[in-house]
């Protein structure tokens, strides 16, 4: 072997011996934490991992717990215990990274010499963490408030806007697990939610409109009429909204004031007046129709509103006409000049029919002055409605099931019978009516009208195209009636003979109720009308009347009557 091969196997076992050494070195360093090593400031340096763990376990326990405050958006601090909320120091992981094989010698030369300071690793729990920040953010949330002007007792009624404040829980999670507990005193990340108005807006608003509108009364002229109207009774109508500008702007709800004004001014809305006839001193007067007055829904906010804020506090209010149905020249042009029929009735008087008598002039009272336009059909239930005694009706005699009794009205049938035949007469259509069960004597045969509330009608319809005022009255024992209009026709009624006779029964009666009646046949007639026009007859019709037997009663109970 030569020299120089000796020389080089032997610079070979020092590389190999060297090499060894150094790799050892290696691994006893990589199993130690570097030799100045702290952690928090805690030593940790030169010890094997376990004996690290146990260093910084130690030490941390010495200091006591980390503790975690929470800033909330308000300012306010919350303090919690973090062992509660899910933090803890994950000493494993803190220390694990100190630690690890390397040949590399400047990793080799740290650990053997040197060392830095390395912090703490948490160990986070994040659902008991976003519990714990849902809990503190709960106190904290703030919604918005939008702030308003409104009006209440005859002042204005102010709302300050409030900014909304929301914790965003997951942002304030991360950040907690990010920076604790390198840091224990941490921000919750909040969002801020902006109001329409602005508060500057809101003084705006009070002091340009709101406070002068409610500083005093609003004088209002609403045609002759001066209304004044005080801030209670204005508040209910005003409001302020916002524009899409972010200004509040006043709103003025014109029906609320329109109610106002009424309330104030009672009577400030006439009604339009219908011109009419009316009988004055005998004879048939127009009676001219008058405008009404209405407030101006549509204008009225427009025109009271800038008076709020005036110095004057002074507007006139706008009105609308309001016209009558009927007008003057429509009330002339009905020609209610002549009497066009008359018809006279005559009824029984004395002690016995003191009620009826007395219902008969209440009817023909009401009845008095009843204007039928042309080609309105008359109704006299309609014109008298139900006949009770808070109308003045009494107790008489009526006809029911072919029987007399009694019930409050009793007589108005003679007036019924009037109205038939004066609408009979005057060439009206006779559109419903219904004669008595039997015949009375008093009463034309086969024209005459019962009436009863609400199904026995008399009803007719004016057909003669002008209008038709009654005029209808009580003198003696008569009850009188004159159609006034203008005459069309000249009518003749003439009667046929009684045919088709019926007998009465005998009845004997024990109740206390019982009418006694008189016996009286039964029969049909009939009557025709014939309308004549210039000596001529033009056209005519015919009613058929069928009346039942009136029987003979006998009451035999003492109060019967």
């Amino acid at each position: 072997m030569s020299r120089s091969t000796r020389l080089l196997l032997i610079l070979l076992s020092a590389v190999v011996v060297l090499a060894a050494a150094y790799a050892g070195l290696a691994a006893w360093a990589g199993q130690r934490t570097p030799a100045k090593a702290t952690v928090t400031g805690i030593p940790v340096g030169g010890l094997s991992e376990a004996a690290a763990r146990s260093s910084l376990a130690a030490g941390l326990a010495e200091r006591g717990p980390i503790p975690l405050e929470l800033v909330e958006p308000s300012g306010d601090v919350v303090r919690l215990a973090a062992a509660d909320v899910g933090l803890a120091v994950d000493v494993p992981s803190t220390v694990r990274p100190l630690v690890g094989f390397s040949l590399h010698p400047a990793r080799i030369w740290e650990r053997l010499t040197g060392g830095s300071e390395r912090p703490l690793v948490a160990a986070v729990d994040r659902a008991r963490l976003r519990a714990a920040v849902d809990q503190a953010a709960a106190r904290t949330d703030q919604a918005v408030r939008e702030g308003s002007v409104s009006f209440a007792g005859g002042r204005a009624v102010v709302t300050t806007p409030v900014v909304g404040v929301t914790v965003d829980r997951d942002r304030t999670v991360a950040g907690i697990a990010a920076a604790w507990p390198a840091r224990t005193r941490i921000d919750a990340v909040a969002t801020t939610v902006e109001p329409k108005l602005s508060a500057a807006e809101i003084d705006r608003a009070v002091r340009e409109f709101a406070q002068p509108a409610m500083s005093g009364p609003v004088r209002l002229r609403v045609g002759a009429r001066r209304v004044v109207l005080a801030p209670t009774a204005l508040s209910p109508a005003l409001s302020m909204r916002p524009d899409p500008h972010g200004r509040l702007l006043p709103v003025l709800d014109a029906n609320r004031l329109a109610a106002a004004i009424r309330a104030a001014a009672p009577g400030v809305e006439p009604a339009a007046k219908d011109a009419t006839v009316r009988l004055v001193n005998g004879r048939p007067r127009v009676l001219a129709a008058t405008n009404g007055v209405v407030l101006d829904a549509g204008r009225l906010a427009a025109a009271v509103l800038p008076a709020l804020t005036s110095t004057t506090r002074a507007a006139t209010v706008p009105v609308r006409l309001r016209e009558p149905r009927i007008t003057t020249a429509e009330a002339k042009a009905w020609r209610v000049t002549e009497i066009v029929s008359s018809f006279t009735s005559v009824f029984p008087t004395g002690a016995s029919n003191a009620a009826r008598t007395h219902n008969i002039g209440v009817a023909i009272r009401e009845l008095n002055g009843t204007l039928v336009e042309p080609g309105q059909q008359f109704s006299l239930n309609a014109e008298l409605g139900q006949r009770t005694p808070a109308k003045g009706y009494q107790r008489a005699p009526v006809i029911y099931g072919g029987r007399l009794s009694k019930d409050y009205g009793g007589g108005v049938s003679q007036v019924s019978t009037t109205v038939y035949n004066a609408a009979y007469f005057a060439g009206m259509r006779l559109d419903e009516h219904t004669p008595h069960s039997f015949y009375i004597s008093r009463y034309p045969e086969g024209r005459e009208a019962t009436v009863s509330w609400p199904n026995v009608h008399n009803k007719w319809t004016n057909t003669s195209g002008y209008g038709i005022l009654i005029e209808s009255w009580v003198e003696g024992n008569a009850v009188r009636m004159r159609f006034w209009g203008t005459k069309i026709w000249h009518i003749e009624s003439v009667k046929g003979p009684r045919v088709n006779y019926r007998q009465p029964r005998e009845v004997v009666d024990d109740s206390p109720t019982c009418v006694p009646q008189s016996p009286q046949a039964g029969f049909d007639v009939t009557v025709t009308r014939l309308f004549q026009r210039g000596g001529r007859t033009v056209k005519q019709d015919s009613y058929t009347t069928h009346y039942i037997a009136e029987d003979d009663v006998t009451c035999t109970h003492p109060d019967a009557g």
